[in-house]
């Protein structure tokens, strides 16, 4: 088992960058697949990127391309979620997730990281 906490979530103006943080406990995070998710006011959870075991292909919405960046250091056990440009509609509670690959389903979640981006 592998118990997630996530940081670095805050209040940004429109253009600005924030680094969020997936520390990993409890388990050696480079078991897992990481993924970050947000979820905004009223909407659906949305996947927003993704990174394998050992950094490679990481995957993103087609909303945050070129603008996030994911990344992982697995000798700190910690997964980023490296985040330019911001704009409002990133507005969400970030939430980062574990999945053992080869599965489908994440299986581990964190609590999540406030985002707010004010116009």
């Amino acid at each position: 088992q592998v118990q997630l906490a996530e940081s670095g979530g805050g209040l940004v103006q429109a253009g600005d960058s924030l680094r969020l943080s997936c520390a990993a406990s409890g388990s050696v995070l480079s078991t897992y697949t990481i993924g970050w998710f947000r979820q905004a006011p009223g909407k659906e959870r949305e996947f927003v990127a993704a990174i394998s075991r050992y950094g490679g292909i990481p995957t993103y919405t087609d909303s945050v391309k070129g603008r996030f960046a994911i990344s992982r250091d697995n000798a700190k056990n910690t997964v980023y979620l490296q985040m330019n440009s911001l704009k409002p509609e990133d507005t969400a509670v970030y939430v980062c997730a574990s999945r053992v690959p080869g599965r489908v389903d994440y299986e581990y979640w964190g609590q999540g990281t406030q985002v707010t981006v004010s116009s």
